[in-house]
């Protein structure tokens, strides 16, 4: 198994921080195309490891998950034209689907592992509300599971004020219903985002990860 070159990935991207212009991008265009590869071939590894406990990854490829670097400023407060990290969403579809995946974020200082749903459309989101309201218990054991609190912490993400349309207000997961987006975070500080052991850490993290993707899917999937 050929081991990632995170000290590449990490220059290029600390030079790209420093440095967010065409001129600058267009100079050095060959380190980022060495930094994409390495990125990548790491996103290939995992997709390999995940398949192992979530078949629906399996025959997925890297290029279908990787997100671009270069950014959309047309409707962003945020004018510079690159983004400074390497994304990679694992998902059966690719990274377009709206089904609960693995997202995999490479930046210095800003490193992470997520997973499930992000800011959903209002079919989507009704549904995944839909069954946690009939199905409580099911998702509480998910994510109140020791393992999974330890690893992620508890749910992330802006909440509704209210009880969203079509559900009662006194009920007792109420707070759960108010979620936009249904998502976990694992921080990853530099010296395992870029370093030796970030892919078997990646797997075991997707591992835990898995059961609360796979209840969210069928709730997406009816």
């Amino acid at each position: 198994m050929t081991k990632m070159n995170t000290e590449k990935i990490h220059t290029f991207l600390s030079l790209l921080a420093e440095n967010n212009n065409r001129e600058w991008f267009a100079a050095n265009k060959s380190m980022y195309e060495t930094a994409k590869n390495e990125f990548s071939a790491f996103i290939d590894q995992a997709i390999k490891q995940i398949s192992i406990f979530d078949e629906g990854v399996r025959g997925v490829t890297s290029s279908q998950c990787l997100f671009r670097i270069y950014r959309d400023t047309r409707f962003s407060k945020e004018k510079t034209p690159y983004k400074t990290n390497f994304g990679a969403f694992i998902i059966e579809g690719g990274r377009k689907s709206p089904k609960a995946g693995y997202y995999i974020h490479l930046e210095p200082a800003k490193s992470f592992l997520a997973g499930g749903i992000y800011m959903p459309g209002p079919d989507v989101l009704k549904k995944v509300r839909t069954e946690i309201f009939y199905n409580p218990e099911k998702f509480l054991e998910i994510i109140e599971k020791p393992e999974f609190r330890k690893t992620f912490g508890g749910l992330e993400g802006e909440k509704l004020v209210r009880a969203p349309q079509g559900f009662p207000a006194d009920s007792p997961f109420i707070e759960l219903l108010k979620y936009k987006s249904y998502i976990v975070v694992h921080p990853l500080p530099d010296a395992l985002a870029f370093g030796a052991g970030l892919l078997q850490h990646t797997a075991e993290v997707c591992r835990v990860l898995n059961p609360f993707n796979r209840f969210l899917n069928v709730a997406v999937t009816g």
